[in-house]
């Protein structure tokens, strides 16, 4: 793991703070996709819990200005979105349409994969009741759903689990917070 200099451990300045949080957003904006943590604490030259101390101070900033963007994290993995509250603008300067609701059968096919992942189409009709192909098929196409691989059984199906844009798209970091919310 690649550490910061000696000197900078030992006096951390909020200036050195703050030039290393603008390298992020830097690195973050010419990316223009989700970063790995590790991969922009190596970047940065920094270990792992300090570049993810930087990200957080960011994301208190840009929260605590009401700023344009904000910083997500899905499956320590960083990347710059637009805040919620100025989309309707990007959108417009976009001409981005805007995104249908998803349908109740969807939503209910979604919450299976989401907590039964990952799993296959024949699990998620057992538990619906009905075929699922049309429902699990727009998930993959809205990229809301990826497939995780093959069972190890007779006609390998396929799994399928969230993608990181689903994680992006509810607010959540990991999969596991949706055990937590669950529970609330």
């Amino acid at each position: 793991m690649i550490q910061c200099e000696g000197q900078f451990r030992a006096m951390i300045k909020e200036d050195t703070m703050s030039e290393r949080e603008k390298i992020l957003e830097a690195m973050l904006f010419a990316s223009g996709e989700s970063v790995p943590l590790s991969r922009l604490a190596e970047a940065l030259g920094c270990d792992i819990p300090l570049t993810r101390n930087l990200l957080s101070r960011m994301a208190e900033k840009y929260s605590a200005d009401n700023a344009g963007i904000q910083l997500s994290e899905a499956d320590d993995a960083f990347c710059l979105c637009t805040n919620p509250a100025y989309f309707s603008s990007v959108q417009r300067l976009l001409k981005i349409r805007p995104r249908r609701a998803l349908s109740q059968t969807l939503l209910e096919t979604l919450a299976v994969i989401a907590f039964k992942q990952p799993v296959t189409k024949s699990v998620i009709e057992n538990i619906r009741g009905v075929n699922c192909d049309h429902g699990v098929n727009r998930l993959v196409e809205y990229g809301l759903v990826e497939e995780k691989g093959r069972l190890d059984a007779p006609g390998r199906p396929i799994l399928f689990g969230t993608s990181e844009e689903f994680l992006l798209f509810y607010g959540l970091k990991n999969v596991d917070e949706l055990m937590e919310i669950s529970r609330t």
